[in-house]
């Protein structure tokens, strides 16, 4: 006859054995059986419960990876508010939090429990005598996302408390943390979904929101995610916590993962010090952190400074500046752009940089590089501004290279030889004169084509390329005089796709001057600037002969636009290019000039949605005409925002900003009158 009480006793050892060296493993990091004995242990566990199901406990290990769940997923009211925290991005700021909360607490002495922020998913896990019973996501801070299942997976997360002699276990305990996924993981699920041709997660944060919103939690187990507790919502049933750092100690003892990066500062300067530390060596943490969370330590003080609709006064995040990391300078080249413009570009040694993989950064003039001192062999300190642009900000260690000499502006445009110079004096930018300069031609032939511009569809930078390296093309003229069997000589390019090119070519022909006017990429001329000018001149004769003055008499027409204008008509190469393009037969004239509505002058309007039968450009240009202007962004400052079918984002912010909305009917109706 089987002891089922022998058994009941040998499935709690194997329990508590288990956890145990899952604690060790997940949350220490101080492993003491090889995973075959883990296996073994496991796989003894597994086959009494299969055996005595009847004994199996909801706390046992495995029940960590469950079945898949239905599509309707539940949400979970939490029993104290979760809120979110201030932020502040200067040291200056952040002594404004601290003498704002000094106002109230007076002569009170005080200490600092500080941790670093994570970039990860907030959570609240619930615990009723001392199993773990639900896991919700932050959501609105008052009601969560139920993501139990999944919870149950991350082995940093205890299914059942520890017993501890310093503290008593709670009846009910509601915790909060931060689930993650480490750098070295998302590097390697990303690499995974590359080679299944699936879309890589942007970024570590992403990629555990969504393992922790999966369906089927035997997918969340293989995601490797961590849980680090840092704060408690609700404590019911068991020892008062005097501090926030007793409450840690508490944490950990009852089996959870702790920041070893956790730190009590015994004053405000301790805090600002930590600050700076942290901020330098964000690289070397193992997961992603954008900043640090300051708290008075004391849990009677953080009651008397109390909580405001949002935020906690006891608390507040002090952001990290954009991402920065250090790198080796391999080279130092020089571009050319469209219109001549020579930049210098650092090509890096590769180093990541807010989860993108960064081997080049811009110096933007040579005058930058001067200030930087940066020369071949330096290590640099870079910055992705606004997590977008890569950017050297200073020489952290020089080469040390005597022979490596300071980098000195060309003399000689790189890729054509042609003659340099500054545009004014007190200009930044060198530029190559030559018009025949292939580097600016490819992207001015590039620029010529987009959509904004002729809208040569077809016409990509693999065809200009090829057009370039087959002489086939000289200038921007010479596309309208292409044969069809010159398109026959470029990869690729058959009867069909050289007729329908051509026929796009000759279409692009009768597109409005302000669109040619733009296409041409004279310096500082942009869209906006390229229909004032055609709506006010009408013809090209007429801009060519305007002097300074003529135009800066528009409205929004500086100085800068009307020197550019200037100094590209007066020369003989753009005299030549015009009589071709005339003799291309590409329109040189507006049929509709500058018209002022009282309705719409000055007003800004934004565009979102299909409006069906009416093209956006065409929308645009209709606004332009009346004095209004078109902006890209839905903000205070919008006065309309047409809706068409499918809006997007910009349709719910002019919902929250209260911005004046249109249907495509009543636009029309507007532009009618």
């Amino acid at each position: 006859m089987v002891n089922k009480v022998k058994i009941q006793k040998e499935i709690q050892r194997l329990i508590e054995e288990i956890e145990g060296h899952n604690h060790r493993y997940y949350v220490l990091d101080e492993p003491t059986i090889s995973d075959k004995e883990y296996d073994d242990l496991l796989n003894r566990l597994i086959k009494l419960e299969d055996q005595f199901p009847e004994l199996r406990l909801t706390y046992s290990p495995t029940q960590r990876v469950g079945a898949k769940l239905q599509e309707n997923a539940k949400t979970v009211k939490h029993q104290a508010k979760m809120y979110s925290l201030d932020n502040t991005y200067s040291p200056a700021e952040l002594q404004e939090w601290n003498e704002r909360i000094r106002k109230i607490l007076g002569d009170q002495a005080m200490e600092y429990a500080v941790e670093l922020k994570i970039d990860g998913v907030s959570a609240s896990l619930t615990y009723r005598n001392g199993i773990f019973t639900i896991g919700a996501t932050r959501g609105d801070g008052i009601i969560g996302e139920d993501v139990t299942h999944n919870c149950k997976t991350i082995r940093s997360i205890p299914l059942k408390l520890f017993k501890t002699k310093r503290f008593d276990c709670p009846q009910f305990l509601e915790l909060r943390g931060e689930i993650y996924m480490d750098k070295k993981s998302f590097a390697a699920i990303n690499r995974e979904r590359e080679k299944r041709e699936e879309v890589p997660f942007a970024n570590p944060r992403n990629a555990t929101s969504g393992s922790l919103k999966l369906l089927d939690s035997t997918l969340t187990a293989q995601r490797k995610l961590y849980c680090l507790i840092h704060s408690f919502g609700l404590l019911r049933g068991g020892r008062e916590y005097k501090t926030q750092w007793e409450f840690f100690e508490a944490a950990q003892e009852f089996g959870f993962r702790i920041s070893q990066h956790n730190r009590l500062c015994k004053n405000f300067q301790e805090v600002q010090d930590y600050c700076q530390e942290y901020q330098q060596q964000r690289n070397d943490i193992p997961y992603e952190v954008d900043g640090i969370v300051i708290k008075v330590n004391s849990l009677r003080q953080q009651r008397e400074l109390g909580e405001t609709l949002k935020s906690p006064r006891w608390a507040v995040a002090y952001k990290f500046p954009a991402y920065q990391a250090t790198t080796m300078v391999d080279d130092i080249v020089v571009q050319v752009g469209r219109t001549g413009v020579l930049t210098p570009v650092a090509l890096l040694e590769p180093v990541e940089c807010a989860g993108v993989t960064i081997s080049r950064a811009t110096l933007h003039n040579f005058e930058e590089i001067q200030r930087l001192g940066v020369k071949k062999g330096d290590r640099v300190l870079l910055e992705r501004a606004g997590d977008v642009i890569p950017k050297i900000i200073k020489v952290v260690a020089s080469s040390g290279e005597h022979r490596v000499k300071p980098f000195r502006v060309p003399r000689r445009c790189p890729e054509c030889g042609g003659k340099i110079t500054k545009w004014k004096e007190q200009d930044v930018a060198y530029r190559c004169v030559n018009p025949s300069c292939p580097k600016q031609l490819e992207r001015g032939l590039i620029h010529f084509a987009s959509r904004g511009a002729m809208d040569i569809e077809g016409l990509g930078e693999s065809a200009v390329k090829q057009l370039l390296e087959k002489n086939l093309i000289k200038d921007l003229a010479d596309l309208y005089f292409l044969q069809k069997e010159d398109w026959f000589k470029l990869d690729l390019f058959a009867d069909r796709k050289a007729e329908n090119l051509m026929r796009t070519i000759e279409t692009s022909k009768k597109l409005p001057f302000s669109r040619f006017l733009y296409a041409l990429g004279i310096v500082n001329i942009g869209e906006k600037a390229a229909f004032l000018l055609a709506r006010y001149f009408l013809t090209m004769d007429k801009l060519m002969k305007a002097s300074v003055d003529e135009l800066t008499q528009i409205h929004e027409i500086g100085e800068v636009i009307a020197v550019s204008l200037q100094e590209f008509f007066s020369q003989d190469f753009a005299k030549e290019l015009i009589a071709k393009f005339k003799k291309a037969g590409v329109n040189m004239s507006e049929t509709k000039g500058l018209v002022k509505s009282a309705k719409l002058t000055g007003k800004k309007f934004v565009f979102t949605g299909e409006l069906t039968g009416l093209a956006r450009r065409e929308a645009a240009d209709l606004v332009r005409r009346l004095g209004g202007e078109e902006v890209s962004s839905v903000s205070k400052n919008t006065d309309f925002v047409v809706v068409g079918n499918n809006p997007g984002s910009k349709y719910e912010k002019a919902l929250k900003l209260k911005v004046k909305i249109l249907t495509k009917q009543q636009f029309q109706e507007m532009i009618n009158e």
